[in-house]
């Protein structure tokens, strides 16, 4: 028994690569080779842990380790500074609209863009879209707050087309209300306009995906018809005709201040409406329901990387067929689109914002990838 105690002592001295094996040897000689409080094992890889006081191997601007193999060494990444914006262009300068375009709803107050939906001057679901051309594979990153029940998000890789007909349907998701004119679209609608993905339509298809739609803060939903809080008249949105020259279609990172689909992709006008929900990863792929990958964590671990009533940093990365939304330097939901119908590889960037409340947007950056 005693050599066979210390072989093993001499293995776990002398040969790390082989440490999977004690169990083995062990089992055979019936024996417990060595107890924690003999011989505490090293972390994986070989490398013992720090003492008091001394900054572990690998941390960033730590010394660089090696691995046990005459390697170079390891140290962990360094952060990325959010506010870091060599080789990103700047889409607002904080002062003016100029580069953008919508209705007289936005406007410019201390550096941000600022748009308020009251319920006596409602916006209905409205757009401001940047005039700066297309971006395909990008990064853009910007601060967002929200107050009240503000809806809203960022658009990109969108296109312009008039609003789908409209029905009552699903929204933001089921049961609850906010989709606004901007989700899902209903059957019956016309073919889908130009500049839409090749064979998506407003309408449901035969193995498409559901209709959608209706919702408190679109037009042509009948939404709630007394009078305000205030005992003031209801008040009526901007008409549809005048806003359809902003009217987008196609992917969005939802924001709310409620904080209910904040980080999640959602589609707007395609049918598609929510397809990775905050906290998920998530597969498309044609003919086929969208699968959930994985997910990113518990729904209270996810949900508080928001910041209610503070500026939150919005970053999105969009390279090909997957779509990242990170909030505050989490990763809120992936999406891998391989879904040919609905995916579309360049498109234009905007801000949308439904229900009412008032949405605050500043330093917004654009770094295109090709």
């Amino acid at each position: 028994m005693g050599k066979n105690i210390a072989v093993a002592e001499e293995i776990i001295v002398t040969r790390p690569r082989v440490r999977a094996s004690i169990a083995a040897i062990a089992a055979v000689s019936g024996l417990v080779v060595l107890s924690a409080q003999q011989q505490p094992a090293p972390p994986a890889g070989g490398q013992q842990a720090p003492s008091a006081g001394q900054q572990p191997a690998g941390a960033p601007g730590a010394p660089a380790q090696g691995r046990g193999r005459g390697g170079g060494g390891f140290r962990q990444p360094d952060p990325i500074d959010f506010q870091e914006h060599d080789g990103w262009t700047s889409l607002f300068d904080g002062k003016t609209l100029n580069g953008w375009s919508g209705d007289d709803n936005w406007k410019v107050e201390d550096g941000a863009i600022v748009i308020e939906s009251t319920c006596e001057k409602p916006t209905g679901t409205v757009y401001l879209v940047w005039k700066g051309g297309e971006a395909a594979d990008f990064e853009l990153k910007m601060e967002m707050k929200g107050t009240g029940a503000i809806n809203g998000g960022v658009q990109y890789r969108g296109w312009i087309a008039p609003r789908p007909q409209r029905g009552g349907g699903a929204g933001r998701g089921p049961g609850q209300p906010g989709g606004g004119a901007g989700g899902g679209a209903t059957a019956g609608a016309p073919p889908a306009p130009a500049g839409a993905p090749p064979g998506a339509a407003p309408g449901a298809q035969a193995g498409g995906p559901p209709a959608g739609g209706g919702g408190q803060g679109g037009f042509g939903g009948r939404g709630n018809q007394g009078p305000c809080p205030s005992g003031a008249a209801r008040g009526t949105p901007p008409d549809a005709a005048s806003e359809e020259q902003w009217n987008m279609w196609g992917p969005q990172y939802d924001f709310d201040a409620g904080n209910r689909y904040t980080g999640q992709f959602y589609e707007q006008s395609t049918g598609r409406g929510i397809v990775a929900w905050k906290g998920q990863v998530v597969r498309t792929e044609k003919g086929k329901n969208p699968r959930l990958m994985a997910t990113l964590g518990e729904p209270a671990v996810i949900d508080s990387y928001y910041k209610p009533n503070e500026w939150n940093e919005l970053h999105i990365i969009a390279t090909g067929n997957t779509l990242t939304h990170i909030l505050n330097g989490h990763i809120l939901s992936v999406l891998i689109d391989e879904d040919p119908t609905y995916l579309r590889k360049s498109g234009v960037i905007g801000l949308e914002v439904e229900a009412t409340g008032k949405l605050f947007t500043k330093n917004i950056w654009l770094k295109k990838l090709n």
